[in-house]
This record gives structure tokens, C-alpha cells and sequence, in this order.
């Protein structure tokens, strides 16, 4: 089982936990571009209820495709976006990679919303590409 620690930039939300990932992905999806401030999201999924969160987070429900919601937690100090979850995959929740202590083990295995990618973006080959969410 791994340990995967974390936080914000200013340090007031940190998180912890023993959990292995499920997935490793990176997301093109418009609303992660908008919510990172770059071309995509690099998350990782771990079983929900693995992880401790410590100080304050702020919830922005945001609408996936679908017309699901996706709950986008960020720290309301410096804003770093740190975790998401969506009812839609109650079992899992998504930790914004960027946030890791150590993020030195991270290698994302599939691209999902590739469709949305901006045109610097290049998909390695080889590499599980999905238009939208796999499945």
C-alpha cells in the first residue's frame, strides 16, 4: 500500500493516506482546463475514504457532460484546486497530482476527454486516448 501525502500552496488544507491508485489519468476536459489554468488536469483516483483532509476546503459544483455533478474541493485561501468527486463514481475520489509532496511516481495510463485537447498538446503514442470518459 502506498502513503500519498499533500497539500495546498499555503499550506492550510494538507491530506493523507494508505491507499494504492486505481487510475492515473489526464484530463483535456474543458471545465479541468478552466479549473487548472492550463491545457489539463493530471489526477489520480484512490478509493474513497482513503485519504485524511486536514484544514478547511471549499466546493465548487461544477456539471460534467453528462449533466452529473462533479464536486471540485480547492483550498479558499490560495485557491489550489486539490480533489475531485462525482456521484457518478461514488467509489473513488481525485486528487489534483500537481498537490502531492511526492508526485515523483506518478505516470497517468490513459488520457480521457482527448477530444478537448488543445493543439500544443501531444498524446504519446502507444497511450490510451478516449474522446470522453472511458466506458
Amino acid at each position: 500500500m502506498a502513503h500519498i501525502e499533500g497539500g495546498c500552496l499555503c499550506g492550510q488544507v494538507r491530506f493523507s493516506g494508505d491507499a494504492e491508485p486505481v487510475f492515473q489519468a489526464i484530463c483535456h476536459c474543458k471545465n479541468c482546463q478552466k479549473q487548472a489554468g492550463t491545457a489539463y488536469s493530471v489526477i489520480v483516483g484512490v478509493p474513497r475514504g482513503a485519504l485524511t483532509v486536514t484544514g478547511t476546503l471549499k466546493t465548487y459544483h461544477d456539471k460534467g457532460d453528462s449533466g452529473g455533478t462533479v464536486d471540485r474541493h480547492f483550498c479558499p485561501d490560495c485557491g489550489s484546486p486539490i480533489l475531485s468527486d462525482a456521484p457518478a463514481n461514488p467509489a473513488l475520489v481525485f486528487i489534483k497530482a500537481g498537490t502531492l509532496d511526492d508526485a515523483s511516481w506518478v505516470a497517468p495510463q490513459i488520457h480521457i476527454w482527448a477530444e478537448s485537447a488543445m493543439a500544443c498538446t501531444t498524446i504519446p503514442a502507444g497511450v490510451p486516448a478516449f474522446p470522453k470518459n472511458p466506458g
